[in-house]
């Protein structure tokens, strides 16, 4: 079984539609008929992979929930409307929208939009790192903490990859330097401990996930909740 996909729009012929085809491909689907529902079934599915929104609905419309939507979790979001103006369109995109699909349309088409928009999505998530509030992004060479972008020197960037890729592991400095620096660098190992003590500045609370053991070198560990 596919991933699951949430289709919002208060036409039963429309959901049933686009389900269906969706279905067909192996998706799960689960609907809503109006704003409000939609906006509590993404709260109550946290396997959601995609979301399907119809801006105009009742209770509240789609570009509400978009907004919502996009205050917890950066899901992809296609718009799915009767609305062609572009102002409509570009309107959608500033607030947060991946696709924009108008009616009427091919359902194959919107499938293998949702389709497309899954693997781009599984690409970016691919090259991303998380653990705990640290998310490091290694194709845009980007760290975020707590979801504010922190800015690493190469070797600090480097040097937090390595320790994420290691969760749990104990380091020897000797490791590290090899690892990071090469081992035609002809520094010492202290370079090593300075470039941690910066990385912990700049990671703040996060810094504590760097873990010293005396002696020997260094251990990242999540801290537990």
């Amino acid at each position: 079984m596919k991933e699951k996909i949430l289709i919002a729009d208060d036409e039963a012929r429309m959901r049933k539609l686009v389900g269906d085809f969706l279905k067909k491909d192996g998706y799960q689907v689960i609907e809503a008929s109006d704003g409000l529902e939609a906006l509590n079934a993404f709260y109550e599915n946290d396997d959601l992979s995609l979301v399907i929104l119809d801006i105009m609905m009742p209770k509240m419309d789609g570009s509400k929930v978009l907004s919502n939507i996009r205050e917890e979790s950066a899901i992809p979001v296609l718009m799915l409307t009767a609305k062609s103006a572009e102002e409509d369109e570009l309107a959608a995109f500033i607030e947060g929208a991946d696709e924009y699909v108008t009616k009427p349309f091919s359902p194959k088409v919107l499938v293998a939009r949702v389709n497309a928009l899954l693997r781009r999505n599984q690409k970016e998530e691919a090259s991303k790192l998380i653990a705990g509030d640290i998310i490091v992004d290694e194709d845009a060479h980007e760290v975020k903490v707590g979801g504010e972008d922190v800015r690493l020197s190469v070797k600090e960037f480097e040097l937090l990859v390595y320790f994420i890729r290691n969760k749990g592991l104990a380091l020897s400095r000797e490791q590290i330097l090899q690892a990071v620096w090469g081992y035609d660098f002809l520094g010492e190992a202290r370079t090593i401990d300075t470039h941690v003590k910066m990385l912990r500045s700049k990671l703040g609370i996060s810094g504590s996930y760097i873990k010293t053991i005396w002696g020997m070198g260094y251990k990242f560990e999540v801290d537990k909740a």
